[in-house]
C-alpha cells in the first residue's frame, strides 16, 4: 500500500494501468461526471477511505496507524468529513493516540480533535481523561514545542478557562 515510484511499476504488471495514471483518470473522470451514477461511485470511494483511515487505527502497527490518523487529520478540516469521522465512531479511536508512542501520531491526534470538536460532540471529546491528557502535553513545551502548541490551540478553543 505504501511503497515508492519503482515497487509501484514492478506491481502494476506488463499490462496494468499504472497508479498514477490510474488516479489521474479517477480525478478527470470525476471532473467529467455529469451523471449521478459516477458521482455515487465516487462518494462511496471517498466514504470507504475514511472508513479506511478509521480500521487502520485498530491495527497493532504503528506504522498503519499513524498513517490512518494523518489521512483522518487531512480530510477532517472540512466539516463534512469531520462528521463522517464521527458518524463511524472515530473519536474514541482518535483519543487512544494520544498515547501513542509515536509522536506524529500524537500530533496528528491532537490536530484532528482540534478540527473535530464541535457542539454536537464536546461532550465525547472534552472528557476530564481527554482534557486532562492534553494539558499535560500542553504544558511539556519544554519536552516538546510541538505537542505543547497543538495542544494549547485546542484548549484555548474548546475548553473554557475558569
Amino acid at each position: 500500500m505504501f511503497t515508492n515510484s519503482q515497487r509501484q511499476e514492478e506491481r502494476t504488471g506488463k499490462y496494468g494501468t499504472p497508479r498514477v495514471e490510474y488516479l489521474q483518470q479517477l480525478v478527470t473522470q470525476f471532473q467529467n461526471a455529469s451523471s449521478e451514477g459516477m458521482l455515487r461511485v465516487l462518494c462511496y470511494f471517498f466514504l470507504n477511505v475514511i472508513e479506511l483511515f478509521l480500521d487502520c487505527l485498530t491495527e497493532p502497527n504503528e506504522k498503519l496507524v499513524e498513517f490512518g490518523i494523518g489521512g483522518i487529520c487531512n480530510v477532517c478540516a472540512d466539516p463534512s468529513n469531520a462528521a463522517l469521522v464521527t458518524q463511524n465512531d472515530g473519536i474514541p479511536l482518535i483519543v487512544q493516540c494520544l498515547s501513542s508512542p509515536v509522536r506524529s501520531t500524537v500530533n496528528y491526534a491532537l490536530g484532528t480533535l482540534y478540527y473535530l470538536c464541535n457542539a454536537s460532540n464536546k461532550e465525547e471529546i472534552l472528557k476530564p481523561e481527554v482534557v486532562d491528557a492534553i494539558k499535560s502535553y500542553a504544558a511539556a513545551s519544554e519536552v516538546n514545542t510541538t505537542f505543547s502548541n497543538l495542544a494549547q490551540a485546542f484548549l484555548d478553543k474548546h475548553v473554557p478557562q475558569t
